[in-house]
């Protein structure tokens, strides 16, 4: 966020439903839909067997005898999104089938024409990111019920049974942990505009307690998902076609472009909450990790990074705090940093854990005679052995964000 500069102030009150945000979902797309209307059946029917085609190596097939279905039927986001998910789930699948050893160079005109129209509708990229993986991805089993894990259920899938549900559905309550730091930061940006310490005070107390408890949220995964069984089945199908040595020269998506497109697999790099409290704590990265999360935001739903924009445009909190010579503000500040560095801390434990010692695993066992090729088989992805899904050198990229953001916090 730059300290502003006297002439520009935020045009509009900072309304969370101005960017399609919800007070009690954040964002989460509030309720999606789990079903698309009728002419849409061949690409359901698809969409619930991903597991079972991609495991008995039919899906292909199946999507090459897809009808071409017009996209003109789709009305409002929720369909729109339900589609894009839909989708994205589908072409991963197409794609990743045989493993990073059998990849394909051309997405069909039946799957690849309709993807591309509603991804231009949506504002997306014509892949899978973290707005479908975990935004969309989820209901309520039973729907007068809570929002926790128990209760909750994915509405694609795909390989990697309990373990690809618990990756969702954590990542889900990490996000919803989140709500009351995105409501947090309206109230402080009102609270600045209108020179109220105390409401500011309270709002990064807020924050503060929200970051807490997306750690606390993220610490599930230990619980819900098999480090094996992510590194050797599910991390594949979340790998993209961009900085990719699998799929060097990009996908073609036929009857939209003769030329491959490049496009990077789903990251948390592209949930906006992080991007969001970077913004309002004023947080700089290193240039080289800026791009990458700057390039991440294209995979965002459109009124989300309209969202953080319009935090990077408001006044800045820093200098607010700084120039109010107010100990209790500056606390209140530092305690919502160590937060954020702290919460990227326990990221990169899960990371570690999940990608650094299941691949050495991995590798040890592939050292083995006798193991079978295919990730429906358990043949772990070799290509992005060091990197994230979304393409990035995954550590160095981590410690380089934790440590930048240790560094935003107000020395005494």
């Amino acid at each position: 966020m730059e300290a502003g500069n006297g002439t520009e102030e935020t045009p509009l009150p900072l309304v969370l439903s101005r960017f399609q945000l919800s007070e009690e979902y954040g964002f989460l797309l509030p309720c999606p839909l789990a079903e698309l209307p009728a002419p849409y059946g061949p690409w359901m029917e698809i969409a619930h067997d991903l597991p079972q085609l991609i495991a008995s190596h039919q899906l292909r097939s199946r999507v090459h005898q897809m009808p071409q279905l017009s996209t003109q039927h789709l009305q409002g986001h929720e369909e729109l999104h339900l589609a894009h998910l839909v989708l994205s789930f589908i072409t991963m699948g197409y794609v990743w089938q045989e493993g990073e050893e059998g990849t394909v160079k051309v997405l069909p005109r039946n799957l690849a024409v309709p993807f591309w129209e509603v991804s231009q509708a949506l504002g997306l990229p014509p892949i899978l990111s973290h707005a479908d993986f975990v935004l969309a991805n989820w209901r309520r089993k039973n729907p007068n019920g809570p929002l926790e894990i128990e209760n909750l259920d994915t509405i694609i899938s795909l390989p990697g049974g309990q373990s690809l549900q618990g990756f969702i559905l954590v990542t889900l309550l990490v996000e919803k942990a989140a709500v009351p730091g995105i409501k947090a930061i309206v109230q402080a940006i009102h609270a600045i505009l209108q020179l109220d310490e105390e409401t500011l005070h309270n709002a990064l107390q807020e924050l503060a307690e929200a970051i807490r408890d997306m750690g606390k949220a993220l610490q599930r995964m230990h619980d819900y998902v098999d480090p094996t069984v992510f590194y050797t089945v599910i991390r594949i199908f979340l790998s993209g076609w961009k900085d990719n040595p699998a799929m060097p020269d990009g996908l073609i998506y036929e009857g939209v472009c003769e030329q491959p497109m490049a496009f990077s697999g789903g990251s948390a790099a592209q949930s906006t909450v992080l991007h969001a409290f970077d913004e309002l704590l004023g947080i700089r990265h290193s240039q080289e990790s800026t791009a990458f999360l700057h390039r991440m935001r294209d995979y965002m739903p459109t009124p989300h990074r309209a969202f953080v924009e319009e935090l990077h445009r408001a006044p800045s909190l820093k200098q607010h705090v700084l120039s109010s010579g107010d100990a209790r503000l500056c606390a209140a500040f530092n305690r919502c940093v160590s937060a954020l560095a702290d919460f990227r801390s326990h990221h990169i434990t899960i990371v570690t854990k999940y990608i650094s010692v299941a691949a050495a695993k991995a590798k040890a066992e592939r050292a083995e005679p006798g193991n079978r090729a295919g990730p429906s088989t358990g043949k772990p992805p070799s290509a992005l052995e060091s990197k994230g899904t979304g393409g990035s050198h995954i550590f160095s990229f981590l410690k380089s964000v934790r440590d930048t953001t240790r560094e935003g916090m107000i020395s005494a």
